[in-house]
């Protein structure tokens, strides 16, 4: 288990997508926001949050227009919802192509999956941008389809159970620490993933590159 994990365990692959296989930045869309907001940059920067609201979001609990009514407020916006959301699917960057290049080869090999954090705007938005990637998986696993959000232990044993395939027999890559630390706690064996090499040596500790 010098790879961290326990490869002769291992039956199929679970990635998480931004930051992992896309990046992202959401400096983009405040600053799409800002000629928009009352508030000056560093107020608006301290304004936005990853909070209750917006893990709501991302669990399909709260519409789009019911989240944008939100951040109009917090963020003090003059702005309709299109304005919002031309901001909000602003953050997407660069597709990672080391790594999605070595899921689409890992998969000749075992099956590979994605579990994504995501609203339904976001979603449409990578789905576009980037049409590489939900071909490049058996399932992808979007947090808004599913009502449930990483680092959450019913998401994993959802998504096992989804899968067909106890968690143990799973590798996790993502690139926040509390997701792999949630994983791990579910049972699953994780990868944190702080670069494209980090997949590439884990696939090939696993015998799926060459």
């Amino acid at each position: 288990m010098s790879a961290g994990f326990d490869p002769s365990r291992v039956k199929a692959l679970l990635f998480d997508l931004g930051g992992v296989v896309f990046e992202f930045d959401f400096a983009h869309a405040l600053e799409y926001w800002a000629p928009m907001s009352s508030l000056p940059a560093d107020e608006l920067r301290a304004a936005f949050s990853h909070d209750e609201d917006y893990q709501r979001h991302e669990r399909g609990e709260l519409t789009g227009s019911e989240y944008f009514d939100t951040l109009r407020r917090k963020l003090r916006l003059d702005a309709t919802d299109a304005q919002i959301e031309a901001g909000w699917n602003a953050i997407f960057r660069d597709e990672i192509g080391p790594t999605l290049d070595a899921i689409e080869a890992a998969r000749r090999f075992m099956p590979c999956y994605a579990f994504s954090n995501t609203n339904r705007s976001h979603h449409a938005a990578w789905r576009a941008a980037y049409p590489r990637i939900e071909p490049a998986f058996d399932q992808v696993f979007a947090s808004s389809d599913i009502g449930l959000r990483k680092p959450e232990r019913a998401a994993f044993e959802h998504v096992c159970r989804e899968i067909g395939l106890p968690p143990q027999s799973l590798l996790f890559f993502d690139d926040l620490a509390e997701n792999v630390a949630g994983a791990r706690a579910c049972g699953l064996q994780a990868v944190q993933v702080r670069s494209p090499q980090d997949v590439r040596s884990a696939l090939l500790a696993l015998g799926c590159l060459r």
